[in-house]
């Protein structure tokens, strides 16, 4: 039992690397994955990867949003600084200064936040794709097994088709074997008879 589980961690392992290596489309976007596994048939495992593959999307998106609003908010405190650059004196000065060291301080939390935002959204790409490989890992073992069960079905559906094509060729054969066989009895004594009398015997056995 060990043994299988190594061997199906490895499998998973060399199948998880081909994917990485290749351009696979999100699976969450593509309408495609969506008819193959409408609701009532993903697995609690393909639920909890698909959750956690469109949370990374939607973060992605969200920390694009930041970022923007981050630098509007920056030139905007920029422009503040550079506004109250004039010469003042006295009171004016100090209240000067101190917004001066607050807008400081908020720009250093900007550039902390900024900084941290770019690093997420550089690892984001790497995340989805890995998070995307895992869903679609979790599918392919979901597939090979429909698969696997057609597959199944379709030998057995074969050889039921094959013994009814049998026994229809057999009933057909038999109908022939009937049909003339009336031919038969019927022209003989169409022959014995003639037309006449036969048109008669016809009427009186619901023949005409």
């Amino acid at each position: 039992m060990v043994k299988k589980k190594r061997e199906q961690d490895s499998v998973d392992s060399n199948l998880g690397s081909i994917i990485l290596r290749s351009k696979i489309p999100i699976l969450t976007l593509d309408e495609r994955w969506h008819n193959l596994f409408p609701e009532e048939v993903k697995t609690p495992k393909i639920k909890e990867l698909e959750r956690r593959l469109n949370d990374l999307v939607k973060s992605q998106g969200q920390i694009g949003s930041d970022i923007e609003d981050l630098k509007k908010l920056k030139k905007k405190l920029m422009d503040e600084v550079i506004a109250n650059m004039g010469e003042s004196s006295g009171f004016a000065e100090k209240l000067k200064l101190k917004k001066q060291e607050k807008i400081q301080k908020l720009l250093y939390e900007i550039n902390q936040k900024l900084e941290e935002a770019g690093d997420a959204l550089d690892d984001r790409p790497d995340e989805i794709k890995r998070a995307n490989a895992d869903l679609l890992l979790e599918c392919m073992r979901v597939w090979y097994e429909k698969l696997d069960k057609n597959n199944q079905d379709i030998d057995e559906i074969g050889v039921w088709v094959e013994a009814v094509r049998e026994k229809l060729k057999d009933k057909l054969l038999a109908k022939q074997d009937k049909e003339m066989e009336n031919n038969a009895i019927y022209s003989y004594m169409h022959t014995l008879l003639g037309p006449k009398v036969m048109e008669q015997i016809d009427a009186k056995h619901g023949e005409g």
